[in-house]
């Protein structure tokens, strides 16, 4: 009988092992409801726009350089002034265009403001500007990502003479930096993955094929005029 109770009472006080495991999970969910993903969203939105400008557009114009010209040093060439330009480009324009929604936002909520007084009014000015967008944030991660997304279908290119073999790796390491970058994003964005990947990857298909098929007609006809 007092073995019974005695193991009775083992099994009703918590293991240290379990202990451990309920402090992770609860240390887990209370990071994860601690994120927030409104804030996440702004600097996300700028990174998935860069990465994925820098990869399709990159890809695209590399692939239509190659529609009309074989040449590996020509569509490397075309590659790296669309990494550049693009990426000055994206910087300047993300700026431009998170300075200006910054600002109005902000004169938006000085507005609302207006109609608070004492310290509720600097409590809730302080909470709110923290949801404001942040230029240099945005600014940063649309550029790098850029470049990031740029870099894919060059170093695909860089070492392969052979233009068939070039055009189909090009195309495969452009396809497969989709389908990452879509499941990163719906990582992070806490998102369904197979949907974002599939639309990355249609999305960046879709791009490649009428930048080729556009510039080979064009090229085909300037080619038979001259």
């Amino acid at each position: 009988m007092a073995t019974s109770t005695l193991s009775h009472a083992e099994e009703a006080l918590p293991s240290p092992a379990n202990q451990t495991d309920q402090k992770q999970t609860r240390a887990i969910t209370e990071y994860h409801s601690s994120i927030d993903y409104l804030q996440r969203a702004q600097w996300l939105r700028a990174a998935v726009l860069g990465a994925n400008d820098g990869l399709v557009s990159v890809t695209s114009l590399m692939m239509g350089v190659g529609a009309v010209k074989r040449d590996e040093k020509a569509m490397l060439l075309a590659g790296f002034a669309g990494l550049v330009a693009g990426t000055c480009g994206m910087a300047i324009g993300e700026f431009v265009a998170v300075c200006t929604q910054y600002e109005v936002e902000l004169g938006q909520m000085k507005r609302d403001m207006n109609m608070t007084v004492g310290e509720e009014k600097d409590l809730e000015m302080g909470m709110e500007k923290r949801a404001l967008p942040n230029p240099l944030q945005a600014t940063l991660a649309s550029a790098v990502s850029f470049s990031i997304g740029a870099l894919v279908p060059l170093l695909s290119a860089a070492f392969i003479e052979n233009y068939r073999n070039r055009v189909i790796v090009v195309v495969a390491m452009a396809s497969l930096a989709l389908v990452v970058f879509g499941r990163v994003v719906a990582q992070l964005g806490k998102t369904h993955k197979m949907k974002s990947c599939v639309r990355f990857l249609l999305g960046g298909w879709i791009a490649m094929a009428i930048t080729f098929g556009l510039t080979k007609l064009l090229g085909a006809k300037a080619l038979d005029n001259e």
